[in-house]
């Protein structure tokens, strides 16, 4: 079985602001967040999941995860959202 690596976006409920990161488990990651473990995003739960994308190896992952928090990958993700995010605000 082949392993993936997910880089992706959440989002707070709670202050609107988006987090990036990347994961081997992003079903467990997104809990982790949810929970208050992760100390990036400790206090700004609850979050929801509004985009992901998977990656073969993990230095491709750690790459591409620093194009969403660029200002062109930030344009990038609001484009790609945008209709998912005006339903939501």
């Amino acid at each position: 079985m082949t392993s993936y690596y997910y880089v992706y976006v959440i989002r707070s409920k709670k202050d609107m602001m988006f987090y990036t990161g990347y994961t081997s488990n992003l079903r467990s990651r997104i809990k982790e967040h949810n929970k208050g473990f992760v100390n990036a995003t400790k206090g700004r739960a609850p979050f929801e999941l509004v985009y992901w994308e998977g990656c073969r190896h993990q230095q491709d992952a750690t790459k591409r995860e620093k194009h969403p928090k660029s200002s062109w990958g930030k344009r990038y993700l609001k484009s790609r959202v945008r209709n998912y995010l005006r339903g939501k605000q």
